[in-house]
């Protein structure tokens, strides 16, 4: 066992966790933040996307205690209990989301790629061939970005109902 000290989403966590504990599995289990998701295990589809101390990484490749020290963020920290993000707003206004399984990872490999300038549309399609999605074909979820990108959301067209 080993003891670590992160920051996540804001929180310090300080835990005694076994060497070969996943970065992921930390999250979900020890930390109960289930948006971070578990698809393939070998960092192939992305659905485990987080963000370690401000750039993207896959959390099933990482162990919790390469985390020691570091910032994390999964897609809890997001927006937290305020209003939707720009990205988050922009994937609800172009329906990028289906199942959602893969959503979490996306969202967080975007806010990285658009945290370094606004992206073209290349840019955000090579993104996004390091994620799978089974349910949107891609189209919805690249406009989404692009929208965000370029900040030209119009005003939401409903209230986000409380607690959501």
């Amino acid at each position: 066992m080993t003891e670590i000290e992160v920051v996540v989403n804001g929180q310090r966590h300080r835990e005694a966790v076994e060497d070969r504990l996943l970065l992921t599995d930390f999250l979900r289990q020890r930390l109960g933040l289930t948006g971070t998701h578990v698809g393939c295990e070998h960092g192939v589809c992305g659905c485990c996307t987080v963000r370690l101390d401000g750039v993207a990484v896959r959390g099933c490749l990482l162990l919790a205690v390469q985390a020691d020290g570091c910032e994390v963020q999964t897609v809890e920290g997001l927006a937290g209990s305020g209003p939707l993000t720009a990205l988050q707003e922009a994937f609800r206004r172009h329906f990028a989301l289906q199942c959602g399984f893969c959503t979490p990872g996306i969202l967080m490999a975007a806010e990285d790629l658009l945290s370094r300038g606004t992206p073209t549309r290349d840019e955000i399609v090579d993104l996004l061939s390091g994620h799978l999605c089974r349910c949107t074909g891609y189209a919805p979820i690249v406009d989404a970005i692009e929208e965000a990108a370029a900040g030209a959301l119009p005003p939401a067209d409903e209230p986000r109902p409380e607690g959501t």
